[in-house]
Parts: structure tokens; C-alpha cells; sequence
């Protein structure tokens, strides 16, 4: 187990914004960072990164939290987990708690944790052999030096050896006590029925690990050395729960600082294609791996940035089956460069050739937009056939059609009207012909998934406290006086006690003495466990507000304490339009004042109604029981008498109108 002092190391030097920064496209909001939101799709960003706060909030989904809680949401990490993944990125030491780990919990692995160390022990497994067995070093290690690559390189990506024994590995994992299931499961070993034994999938290969956004292994691509063999020259890892080949971008971890930095990728087919360009110091650059470009995939870029440039090689026959690959990044927003390289190179062998200025120059000069790069290869064989022409112009038209921002399809028709010398309205009329026949492609495919999964019809239980506006009303105020605790609860207020003495109280103290004085019991439960943890906090002279909740690992309760520290304003940066509206808490003594006056009063309407339900239970029962209730009532509504003329409360103006909307 991780200590607390290590814990509490790794939340004090973590920063939520160059963690958060690595997965979504951030840009400066006045004293915050607003991002597109990677949990969700959308067009305008409601991610909103408080450096100050050192909070995170998803204004699209309702989530939010600490940097921890972000790797936790987005890379399905566990809590020690996230924990290890920042001390790694920021160098802390990890310190363990020595304290014996219960069978239970060693039991408690998931099979999805046993997948994720499975693959690391292969991992690990692969590199040793590579750089210390004889057959590592004579095979595998002198392959990487024939490709000119580098020892800093090799380790960079992890690269490894598989042995040529069939079961080196498997034998390896099973004698550290992994199980055959696992194995089998992960896909790193075969067991046919006539080999107990099993078989190393990747037996007799160089090793690609393929790693996720964070950098964890979730499979590995293979090559075969032997060019006498009838097998596949790469093999890949099946899909398993960790690993699905279209939610993963080969070289995304080791490049997405850069694609970030640059604002720019560059997306090329293979592995040794960003291995040899990131050699050559060019280390924006992911691979699709061999398979199509998905839209996971393209997600995967998106939070990094909009701008794309495919790499393609000079003699590529496929170079036409990528125009789907065009559509799609056109269709998620994506700005498109396409570049292709002389005949008889790729990316690996051009940035071999070259240094890295003369590759950097050579990519930035000669990639050209997508209208361009069709024209080019779709009129390559046209000649003077003006139905051939017709069609590549159509196909042209029918990419500029997934354009979703009006703006720049018009820009790009013009360029094909000046391209192609036709009008602009004969363009715009295909478009429109494109347009709708991508809409009734697209609302076909819809219609087919709604009728696959046919949900059943179910009765949604009614919202309770809507029902009852009573109930809704105290909850509200008991919310609000929560959340005050929370983002002002160390300020100091100014008070005048019954003697007209000035004295000094907390905001904390002074909502938590309101609330001991009603002997108020909490309706939501998360606020009770705040309010406990308050208390407990006063009596080791501590004031717990909203920064001490944030590092809670409960969910609920992170949600509440971001949504308290980062109320719905913090998305619109009013500055940059020179508004300058009052900020929430500006006049924070009166505001406590009165919210704290109007819970009361809530919660006496409330306990009145909840009174009044028992009334009939006793009418006929217990006449002694009954009158109590009467009196209880009367008592109640002199109180929310009194509490309305001091409110000054008025049931046609109500109280607070303008903040409860």
C-alpha cells in the first residue's frame, strides 16, 4: 500500500493542468485553462482546468475533481494506480506502507488487472532478452542496428526479442504464477491439445509494445526476421478487454507532448515510420497500425489537436482506399494536409536519408490540402474524358460535404471553382446533392442501430423532491449553505451579538452553529458526511473547507466540493470582453446572513407539511398524540411568521428570486 506521506507528496507537487494538459487541447481562459470536453462530444468547450484550485470541471457531463480523479475517469485506473502513474511522471519515490495485505485483497485482482501485469511482465520479459540473451542480442538487437536505430531509441519505445523456443515465455509467466487462462486470455500464449506446454505466440519476433495514452502495454505487434517462412511478416495481439487495435494509435504516448507543442500530427502507416522519424527528432507522429483510420482514433488526436498531415509513401497502391480516411477527419473537424513521398520512399526511409531540418522542411513545403492531393490522384489517368473529370470533381465535392463548419466549406468550394474553373453555384447545387445523400446514408445507418437495440419501455420513478416543492426548497438551501462552507469557509465575518459587541466567527462556524441549533438532520447525504467530517476538523483546530475535500476519493463527494469551487460562471472569461460582472461572494457576510435566515425559514414550511402528514394517523387513534401535532403546527407558523418579516419575505415577490435562477 502506497503510505500517506507519499500520497500526500503526490497531490502537493502534481499540477492538475499539465495532467489534464496531456489529454485535452487547453487554451488560456483568463485565470483558467477551457478545453473540448473528452468524455463527451461537443463543439463548444466546457472543460474548464483551475490551476489556482488545482480542480478540474466537465461542465457537458457533471464531472469533475482533482487531477487523480481524472486519470481515474479517463485511463479506468484505481486509485493506486493513477497515484503511481503521476509519482511516475513527476519522479516521486513511492514509499509502501509495510502493513500485510489481507488474502482477501490479493484475491481481489480483477481479471482486467491481471491483463495489465501480464503484458508489463511480458514487457519486461521481451527487453531482457533483447539487450542480455546471446540470441536477443545476435537476432533481435542486430535487426534494430541494421534499421539504424539508435540504443536511446530502442529503449525509448521499449523494443524486444521473442526467442525462437515456443514456449520461453510462457513457461517464464507460468512458473511466476500466472495461470493458463490469463495467458490464453491475453493472447501471449497458445495451448493446442496436443501442447500442454503452450506456445509463444510471438515466438522468434522483434517486439513492438503497443502502449495506451498513458503508457501502459496493452498488446504487442510482432515481425518476423525469417524471409524463408510462409507466415504473416507482423503479427498483432487479439482483441482482448485491454485491448482493442481501434482505440489505439501506435507511438501516442512517446509523441503527445509534441503533437501538443506543435499543434500538429502526422499520421503514417507503421511502427518503424514513427520510430525512424522520432530518431530524426520529429516526434509529433502517430501510426494507425495497419488498420483503417477509426473515429476512436481520431478522438485519440483530436484532444491534442485539430491539425493532421498524412504521410503517405510515393508508391503506395492503397492511396485511394484513404479517402474514406479523408471523410472521417473532415467529419470530426479535423484540418487536412496530405503529403506524398517520392517514389520509392516512406517515412522511414525519407527521414533516414535526411536530416531532421531538410524532413521538417521537405513535409511543411510539399503536403498540400485534400482537395489538392484528390485532384491529383483522381485525375492522374483522366485525360481529356470530361465524364472522368465530372466524377473526380464529384468526389472532391462530395469530401468538401463533411465539412461541418460552414465557413470553411465555402472557402473550400472556391478553391475548387478557381481549381477547376466552374461556377460556384453549379458546386454549391452537388454540394447540397452530397449533403443529402451523406444525411440519408447517415440516418439509415442510425435507424439500424435504434432497431438493434430495441430497449424495452420503463416506468421512470418520479423525482421526489419535485414532487414536493417543500422538500425541494430546504434542499436547496441546505445545499447552498454546504457549498458556502466549502468555497468561503475560512473567511472571517464580522458580527454584533444581542449587546451590540463586535465579535469574529468563521463562515464554517457560523453555518455549522445554525445548523446545531435547529438540530438539523441533513437530507443528502453527502453534505452530512462533509458536515461530520467539519466537526471533526474544529475539534482538532482545523477548518476543513473545500480544498481539504477535494483529495476525497469518493465521487460523490468530489463532484459536490468541484461544483461548489467552480460554479457555472467560470466557463464564460467576461474580461476578454471587457464585463466585468460582480463575482460570486463579493458580499459574503450579507450572503451568509440571508441564506442561513432562509433555511430556516425552508425548513420550518418543510417541517410544517411533514407534521401535517401525521395529523390523520392520530385523528381517530390517539386525541392526545393529535393536539400535540396541532400545537407543534401553531408553534411553526409563528415562527415562520416572525422569520418572514425579517426576511422581509413575500409570497407573491418571493426572496432571492435572481440568484435561485
Amino acid at each position: 500500500m502506497i503510505s500517506k506521506q507519499t500520497i500526500d507528496k503526490i497531490f502537493s507537487t502534481i499540477r492538475v493542468e499539465e495532467i489534464v494538459g496531456e489529454y485535452v487541447q487547453l487554451k488560456r481562459a483568463g485565470s483558467n485553462f477551457k478545453g473540448l470536453s473528452p468524455f463527451h462530444e461537443e463543439k463548444s468547450p466546457s472543460f474548464v482546468v483551475s490551476p489556482s484550485k488545482q480542480i478540474w470541471k466537465d461542465f457537458s457531463t457533471g464531472k469533475g475533481g482533482t487531477a487523480i480523479s481524472f486519470l481515474m475517469e479517463i485511463e479506468n485506473f484505481t486509485y493506486p494506480e493513477a497515484l503511481r502513474h503521476a509519482a511516475k511522471k513527476y519522479g516521486i519515490e513511492i514509499e509502501e506502507d509495510l502493513r500485510e495485505i489481507s488474502e482477501e485483497a490479493k484475491n481481489a485482482q480483477t481479471e482486467k488487472d491481471l491483463l495489465y501485469k501480464i503484458h508489463e511482465v511480458a514487457n519486461t520479459y521481451f527487453q531482457e532478452i533483447l539487450w542480455d540473451a546471446e540470441d536477443g542480442r545476435s537476432i533481435g538487437l542486430s535487426y534494430f542496428k541494421e534499421r539504424e536505430l539508435k540504443d536511446d531509441i530502442i529503449r525509448k519505445f521499449q523494443l524486444g526479442y521473442s526467442p525462437e523456443k515456443k514456449n520461453a515465455f510462457t513457461a517464464y509467466a507460468l512458473e511466476k504464477g500466472y495461470t493458463k487462462e490469463i495467458l490464453e486470455k491475453s493472447g501471449l500464449s497458445i495451448f493446442p491439445e496436443n501442447t500442454p506446454g503452450g506456445v509463444d505466440r510471438f515466438r522468434e519476433r522483434v517486439i513492438f509494445p503497443i502502449h495506451s495514452f498513458s503508457g501502459r502495454v496493452l498488446g504487442f505487434g510482432a515481425r518476423i526476421l525469417k524471409s524463408n517462412v510462409k507466415t504473416a511478416k507482423y503479427l498483432n495481439s487479439p482483441e482482448t478487454e485491454i485491448y482493442h487495435k481501434s482505440n489505439v494509435l501506435y507511438g501516442l504516448n512517446q509523441s503527445k507532448q509534441a503533437i501538443s507543442r506543435k499543434n500538429g500530427c502526422l499520421l503514417v502507416e507503421g511502427y518503424m515510420d514513427v520510430i525512424s522519424l522520432h530518431m530524426s527528432g520529429i516526434e509529433n507522429v502517430v501510426a494507425s497500425s495497419g488498420t483503417s483510420l477509426t473515429t476512436e482514433q481520431i478522438k485519440l488526436i483530436k484532444r491534442l489537436t485539430e491539425n493532421v498531415t498524412i504521410l503517405f509513401d510515393g508508391d503506395n497502391a492503397g492511396i485511394k482506399a484513404s479517402f474514406r480516411s479523408i471523410d472521417m477527419l473532415l467529419t470530426e473537424g479535423m484540418n487536412i494536409r496530405v503529403l506524398l513521398f517520392p517514389d520509392g520512399d516512406d517515412p522511414d526511409s525519407f527521414a533516414r536519408k535526411h536530416p531532421q531540418e531538410y524532413v521538417e522542411k521537405y513535409i511543411e513545403n510539399e503536403a498540400m490540402d485534400f482537395i489538392d492531393f484528390k485532384a491529383e490522384i483522381l485525375l492522374r489517368d483522366v485525360g481529356n474524358d470530361p465524364i472522368k473529370k465530372a466524377e473526380a470533381i464529384r468526389d472532391i465535392v462530395k469530401s468538401v460535404s463533411f465539412v461541418q463548419n460552414a465557413l470553411k466549406r465555402e472557402v473550400y468550394l472556391k478553391e475548387v471553382s478557381n481549381k477547376f474553373g466552374l461556377s460556384e453555384q453549379s458546386l454549391f447545387n452537388e454540394l447540397d446533392v452530397q449533403k443529402q445523400i451523406t444525411q440519408n446514408q447517415t440516418h439509415h445507418v442510425q435507424q439500424q442501430q435504434k432497431e438493434k437495440a430495441a430497449p424495452k419501455m420503463e416506468i421512470v420513478p418520479p423525482d421526489k423532491e419535485k414532487e414536493d416543492p417543500f422538500l425541494f426548497d430546504v434542499l436547496f438551501m441546505e445545499n447552498k449553505l454546504v457549498d458556502h462552507m466549502l468555497m468561503f469557509g475560512d473567511i472571517i465575518l464580522k458580527r454584533r451579538n444581542e449587546q451590540n459587541e463586535e465579535y469574529q466567527i468563521t463562515v464554517i462556524e457560523e453555518i455549522l452553529h445554525h445548523f446545531e441549533e435547529e438540530q438539523y438532520t441533513f437530507l443528502v447525504k453527502e453534505n452530512e458526511i462533509i458536515i461530520n467530517q467539519v466537526r471533526e476538523g474544529i475539534q482538532k483546530d482545523e477548518l476543513r473547507s473545500g480544498n481539504f475535500f477535494v483529495s476525497f476519493m469518493d465521487e460523490e463527494i468530489t463532484t459536490k466540493v468541484v461544483d461548489a469551487l467552480m460554479p457555472l460562471d467560470e466557463l464564460e472569461n467576461w474580461a476578454s470582453r471587457n464585463i466585468y460582472p460582480p463575482n460570486y461572494g463579493d458580499k459574503v457576510a450579507d450572503q451568509i446572513q440571508g441564506d442561513v435566515l432562509l433555511h430556516k425559514y425552508r425548513y420550518i414550511d418543510y417541517l410544517i407539511t411533514e407534521t401535517a402528514k401525521e395529523l390523520d394517523q392520530y385523528s381517530n387513534t390517539d386525541e392526545v398524540k393529535y393536539y400535540e401535532l396541532i400545537k407543534k403546527i401553531t408553534l411553526l407558523k409563528q415562527a415562520s411568521i416572525r422569520l418572514s418579516n425579517i426576511i422581509e419575505y413575500s409570497p407573491i415577490k418571493g426572496i432571492y428570486v435572481d440568484r435561485r435562477r
